[in-house]
């Protein structure tokens, strides 16, 4: 290397961070630039044999570049003016021709800069990750990563051997965004982003936060998505999802692992398409409303089921490429259905290519473990306060709902998020400025999420997964609440499975667990949900829950789903529930389908059928679901019996629909009781029917045996471990 500056003006101490790979700012040395000898061109082709500049447009010869560096640096004077293109050789013959990716201007504009870091997620969505676009005619990929404690950044992929000296980045020092176009980069194509850190360690190869596509697990690259859209055919389906998903509708959720509900005849899980051919019309014909997929995003742990994501931009690869997500949302709406989607801001996992020590400092989690670490999960919490990471994760929840139409997010471990010492003993959790364990920042990311959804898509809806008694969770931000659309009603699933599985010897002494949730049912607008969380880690299946011999135990299952959808707030049942699944929930394994093979599992599912098609049709069980006129306990206090029994009611010229559960192996005859309500009343379900594989017993409609104080007094026959639903026949 000679130790003056060559006539290229090319100056030695760069030429070395040029060939190392550690120069901070490539732009100002490779490239054209004008010198007092005329336009200089260098480019770093680490392997190359030799390399020239021709002319873009007749392929003429302009310069010859020089091999200035064994490292491979070239450098030339150009002949003429004018656009060129490098072509190389490489070894073994092969000729490569491209435009020089140093010869094109700043990319991102000054105000997306400044919208970037005052934390606006369009400006996130619209600047970084990967895009196909074209710059002075030439059709390339934009590249964009934030990490402003990096000293050197490059593009590394399939098309430069993956070598981070081919391609470093231009730093745009106010927004600490890198930034490159590289020619000729075509949609398909594998990248990463290569880091030095602040020090000049080399970091492990990242994947880019921004990726609308990845590799297939356990591959981690991303992909350089597809520029054009998809083409949607629901428009009907959106413009009238606003009344499908509102607090009045009737909506049952049936919630899903895309990995494990059906394998195909290879054995393997279906794709988007395999699912869109099977599960729709299945989901369809049950009459369930809505489905949600346990989280899609990518994530490198199969085992996580989906809620340690790394990709929040791109559906996992294990099911096909994203245009075929699209596909199956849109067969979704066109078949009536709804599509939910497992959203996870809480954390994220440590993987050498994820999001951990980014740029080499802790740039989207917390510095402070006490408040950056997850000990339950061994995850990483996002620094919420950040402008940057906020709005990261914002352009996420838009990214699902505005490039695939999903309907709804639910979003996970919200308790995680609301409370500084969650999961964290005396000294281990760092208080919030006002001295309290309330986490600020996650209250106002969680209002300006719902705020910013409402505004933006009006008619989807944000499900939190909260577990504590927060107020106001589904209260309005304007109002001091964090404004979610509804909340699962844990407390419900977690007192109702408990006195479910107690023998019904023992279930008088717990007649308070099936009452305690009408106390609050109606602070929030609630989930009932029966997920995937309780079919896991040894909890049993629903069936293997239920006391008693077979018999038995299908027909409490049948009772409980019975009282389930009669009683208010929204309904969710996790996938094989619906024909009552014996063994836990594998997510290996596709579900026993084999089962319906026996009639009381077809039982089940039939009664799961008809109870999705009673509360669709039936204004009284969901038109006032938030709503305490709504509901009235006609036997609430006959713990010895175990029987309960309440009134729904919808709006005026509405039916009203009479629910009476028997929760014991006694057949009761002559129950009497008194409703609100004068009749006449007829069965509408009864689930000890034989089309269920109950017993068979009939219950003949009701006898009125007179007027009551609070209203008329009725005789019934109620069937043993029984839900029956009446309906009035007049409103």
């Amino acid at each position: 290397m000679p130790d003056v500056a060559l006539p290229t003006g090319l100056d030695p101490a760069a030429l070395d961070a040029i060939a190392a790979g550690r120069h901070g700012d490539p732009f100002a040395v490779l490239g054209p630039h004008p010198t007092g000898d005329g336009i200089a061109v260098r480019a770093c082709l680490p392997n190359a044999d030799r390399v020239e500049a021709v002319a873009r447009s007749d392929g003429r010869r302009l310069a010859v570049l020089e091999p200035v560096h064994p490292a491979g640096v070239f450098a030339g004077m150009l002949n003429e003016d004018e656009p060129y293109l490098l072509r190389i050789a490489w070894p073994g013959g092969a000729v490569q021709e491209a435009e020089d990716p140093y010869a094109f201007g700043v990319l991102l504009d000054e105000p997306d800069l400044r919208a970037l870091v005052a934390g606006d997620p369009e400006a996130v969505r619209r600047c970084l990750g990967s895009r196909v676009v074209t710059i002075d005619g030439v059709e390339g990929t934009r590249f964009a990563v934030w990490a402003p404690n990096a000293s050197r950044v490059s593009v590394v992929g399939e098309f430069n051997s993956w070598d981070g000296r081919r391609h470093p980045m231009r730093l745009r020092h106010h927004g600490g965004v890198w930034e490159m176009f590289i020619p000729r980069v075509a949609d398909g194509a594998l990248y990463k982003f290569e880091l030095l850190d602040r020090h000049g360690h080399l970091l492990p190869q990242r994947a880019d936060p921004l990726a609308r596509e990845t590799e297939a697990p356990p591959r981690t690259a991303s992909v350089v998505p597809l520029p054009l859209p998809f083409r949607w055919t629901d428009r009907d389906w959106m413009q009238g999802r606003a009344a499908r998903q509102g607090a009045s509708a009737p909506v049952s959720i049936y919630e899903l692992h895309a990995g494990s509900w059906l394998h195909g005849e290879d054995g393997r899980p279906l794709d988007w398409d395999g699912l869109r051919e099977r599960l729709v019309p299945y989901v369809a014909g049950m009459g369930f409303t809505h489905i949600e997929l346990l989280p899609i995003a990518e994530h490198p742990f199969t085992g996580s089921w989906g809620y340690q994501p790394l990709g929040l931009f791109a559906p996992t690869a294990r099911f096909g490429p994203p245009e075929a997500l699209a596909r199956f949302v849109d067969a979704c709406h066109r078949a009536g259905i709804g599509v939910l989607v497992d959203w996870v801001p809480a954390h994220f996992p440590n993987d050498a290519h994820g999001l951990h020590r980014f740029d080499g400092t802790a740039l989207y989690e917390h510095e402070d473990p006490r408040e950056g670490f997850h000990r339950d999960w061994n995850t990483w919490i996002y620094n919420l306060g950040r402008a940057e990471v906020a709005a990261f994760l914002l352009a996420s929840a838009l990214e699902w709902l505005d490039r695939y139409h999903v309907d709804g997010l639910r979003v996970d471990a919200v308790a995680s998020l609301l409370y500084r010492d969650y999961s964290r003993g005396p000294g281990e959790w760092t208080p919030n400025i006002h001295g309290g364990r309330e986490n600020l920042e996650a209250i106002a990311f969680l209002r300006a999420l719902n705020t910013l959804v409402a505004e933006r898509h009006p008619g989807a809806v944000v499900i939190a997964e909260e577990s504590t008694a927060w107020p106001g969770v589904t209260a309005p931000p304007a109002a001091g609440g964090l404004g979610f659309s509804y909340k699962w009603n844990m407390g419900w699933m977690h007192d109702t499975l408990g006195y479910m599985a107690h023998d019904p010897i023992h279930r008088k002494y717990h007649h308070n667990a099936m009452t305690f949730g009408l106390l609050y049912a109606f602070t929030e607008r609630f989930v009932l949900p029966l997920s995937h969380d309780e079919v896991v880690y040894g909890k049993r299946s629903l069936l293997g829950r239920m006391p008693g011999d077979t018999a038995q135990r299908f027909a409490n299952l049948r009772a409980y789903f019975g009282f389930m959808w009669s009683s208010p707030g929204k309904k969710l049942l996790f996938m094989g529930g619906e024909f009552g699944q014996e063994r836990e929930w594998n997510h290996d394994a596709q579900l026993d389908w084999h089962l319906l093979d026996d009639p009381l599992h077809r039982g089940v599912q039939r009664l799961v059928r008809d109870l999705n098609r009673i509360y669709r049709a039936e204004p009284a069980l969901h038109r006032r679901d938030a709503e305490p006129s709504g509901f009235t306990w006609t036997v609430v206090d006959d713990a010895e019996a175990s029987v309960f029994a309440y009134l729904r009611r919808g709006a005026d010229g509405d039916r009203p629909v009479l629910a009476v559960c028997n929760f014991t192996p006694v057949p009761r005859p002559e129950y009497r009781m008194v409703v609100p309500h004068p009749g006449p009343w007829r069965e509408i379900l009864n689930t000890d029917a034989r089309v269920y594989g109950g017993g068979g017993i009939v219950a003949p409609d009701p006898v009125v045996l007179g007027d009551a104080r609070d209203g008329s007094e009725i005789m019934l026959s109620l069937p043993p471990l029984s839900t029956v639903m009446l309906r009035a026949e007049a409103a």
